[in-house]
Formats: C-alpha cells, structure tokens, sequence
C-alpha cells in the first residue's frame, strides 16, 4: 500500500502490526548466527567427544574385522556383535548430536525469538513465481548477501591458510605415530582447527545479526495512512463512532421524555436549565432525578411537564445545582436534600389546595438552605 500511495515509511511499526507479522513468520532472522552457534558448539563437542568416537571408531573397526573360528559359523553372532559396536559409540555420538540440536535451536532462536507460523509453512504460489525468484536474485537483498558470502570466504580462506601454516608439522607428525593415538591426535587437531575457523563466523555475525534486526524493523515501519487505516479497523471509524454516541444520546433523551409526566415537580433556571425530580418513598429513600436538560431541551421537558400538569417551580440556584451535580437516576445530593423538601412540600400543599382540601400555601422562598459547595 505504501508503495502504490508513494507515501513513505515513517512510522513506528504498532504492535497489532508486529503481532501480525509474527503469525505470518515475519520475524528478524540471522542464518550466520545460527551457523555461527552451531559449527563453534559442534567444535566443542568434537573436542569433549572426539576421543571417545575416535576409540570407538578403532574399537568398531577392530572388531568387525576380527573374528574367531566358531563366529566365523555361527550364523546368529552377526547380531551381537552389531550390538557390540553399537553401545562402542553410541554415548559419545548421541551427546555429540544432542549439543548440536541444542546449538542449531538456540542459535536460530536468539534473534527474534521461538515462532512458528502455519502461514509461513504453508505452500504459496508466489513462492514459486520465477520472475518473483529473479527480482530476488537482482535485487539489493541479494547483492548484500553475495557481500557477506565473500567476505566469508575471505576470512575462513585466510584463517585456514594460517592454521595450517601453525599446524603443519604436527600434522606431518601423524604419519610416525603409532595407532589409535595418531588417530586420536589427529581428531584433536581436526576440533581445534575447525573451532578456530568457527570462530571467524563470530565477525561476521556481529555485522549480520544487527543488520538483519535492523532491516526487519524497517521493512515493519508503517506510512501515516496505514496507522489511520489500523486505527480505523481496531477503534472503529470516528465519524460512524460519533453516530452511535448521537443516536444512543437521542434515544437516552427519548427515554427522559417518556418519564417526565410521572414527575412531581419541574425546577427550572427559569429559561436555561430544567430538572425533574420525583420523590417515591416506598423505592428510594430521596427525590430521584428523572430528566434534566439546558436551552431547547430544558424547553421540550418544560412544555411536556405543561401538557401533562406536572407543577414548575422557578428556583435558579436550586435548578442549576441539582443538574450540576446529579445524573439521570441518581437520587439527589444530601447537601441539597433540605432545599428539595421544601419544593416538594410546596408542591404538595399546592395540590391540596387545588382539590380544595387545605389552604393556599405561601409563596416559595427564594432564598432556599443550598450549601456554598452546591452551588454553581
């Protein structure tokens, strides 16, 4: 996408977008740290098990080429003298290629680390595309790689001449030995001289293993559409995310609607804010609020309150604090609990005296007990 876009790769890769790549076996890779693990490692082996394999080896040899008259006819010892030989080597060469196993895993795993994909292992045509193959070969990837193949051979070229320089006339020295020291001496010069060619891999891996983390992060980086488009899949669009939050606000408002005409009394600012409280004793223990709102619709609760007789008291401070300090459904503020009692009385005497029941009560203070801390 990047390149069709012609947008550049500035962005640090996110961490979905690294998760992802893992799952698709995209992970930074060293093939020269692996080597490297496994032919120093394999030179250890050699030096700690080489002269167990090599007494083997002559022990092997010496028994399979000497055979007494009654094996000679024996047509069952075939067998055990495979057995034999077997257990003569078998130790040292299972713990040899055990250290080896343990190298080529931890050396293949140290940069990037354990990750196996399905996706990766699976057949893909494009793997097979001979023009995909082609660009590969002639591209800048591969011109790095034959760098660092001659380099290699330069290096294992150069040491190998100067240890055979530094081992030559130990090694013409094994013709007069006798056997199986000669044997055992010349497997031990073998394990030093390919630990020390071993040892020229590190340089090479010191350059190639921080190239290969280094590359493999910036193949990773993202351009700044691919991040919006990420954030876009993951957070959802912002503009489809604003319409839901609009449309669940519009039906919040129609359900504070539908519960106005069971309030018993609209407190008003008296043009700016509406708030209606009902008090139920028998399901709360305090006036509860059911709507509130500021400008039009502070208007519509006013004018659903008129249609359906709810009384409106204008108490501005009152008004004000309660829809400051409450949510829909909340009970209201201890602080506030005097104040509203003495609407509600209010109201209620107002009522009686609506049905003839009791006097005209007297005028609501303007000056309700509302704490400094309340008030906005």
């Amino acid at each position: 996408m990047a390149e069709d876009s012609g947008q550049e790769r500035t962005e640090e890769p996110t961490d979905k977008k690294i998760n992802e790549s893992r799952k698709k076996g995209q992970v930074a890779r060293s093939k020269d740290l692996g080597t490297t693990f496994v032919l120093i490692f394999s030179a250890i082996a050699l030096l700690m098990y080489g002269p167990a394999i090599a007494k083997g080896l002559y022990n092997i040899m010496g028994r399979g080429l000497t055979l007494n008259r009654n094996e000679t006819y024996d047509t069952t010892k075939m067998f055990s003298v495979w057995g034999e030989m077997f257990s003569e080597i078998f130790f040292p060469m299972a713990m040899f290629v055990f250290i080896i196993t343990i190298a080529g895993i931890v050396g293949n795993t140290l940069l990037g680390g354990f990750n196996f994909s399905w996706q990766a292992a699976a057949p893909k045509a494009s793997k097979m595309s001979p023009m995909k193959g082609i660009k590969r070969m002639l591209g800048p990837q591969a011109a790095i790689e034959l760098v660092k193949a001659i380099l290699k051979f330069v290096l294992v070229a150069g040491f190998a001449i100067l240890l055979i320089q530094m081992f030559f006339y130990e090694i013409l020295h094994l013709s007069i030995e006798q056997i199986p020291s000669s044997i055992i001496h010349a497997l031990e010069i073998l394990a030093w001289m390919f630990l020390a060619l071993s040892c020229t891999m590190i340089i090479i891996s010191a350059i190639d293993a921080p190239y290969q983390s280094y590359n493999h992060h910036k193949q990773l980086k993202m351009t700044l559409q691919e991040v919006k488009d990420e954030y876009k899949n993951s957070e959802g669009d912002p503009q489809i995310k604003a319409r839901i939050r609009r449309t669940q606000r519009e039906m919040s408002q129609r359900r504070m609607m539908q519960d106005v005409p069971d309030a018993d009394v609209v407190v008003t600012n008296p043009t700016h804010y509406s708030v209606a409280l009902k008090y139920d004793t028998e399901k709360a223990g305090a006036p509860i609020v059911l709507a509130k709102g500021v400008d039009e619709l502070a208007m519509q609760i006013r004018k659903i309150a008129k249609g359906n007789e709810v009384p409106i008291v204008e108490s501005p401070i009152l008004t004000r604090s309660l829809y400051h300090t409450t949510e829909v459904g909340d009970q209201i503020p201890d602080q506030l609990f005097t104040a509203v009692a003495q609407v509600l009385a209010y109201v209620f005497q107002l009522k009686r005296f609506q049905k003839g029941r009791g006097r005209r009560p007297t005028k609501l203070s303007n000056n309700l007990p509302i704490p400094d801390d309340v008030k906005h």
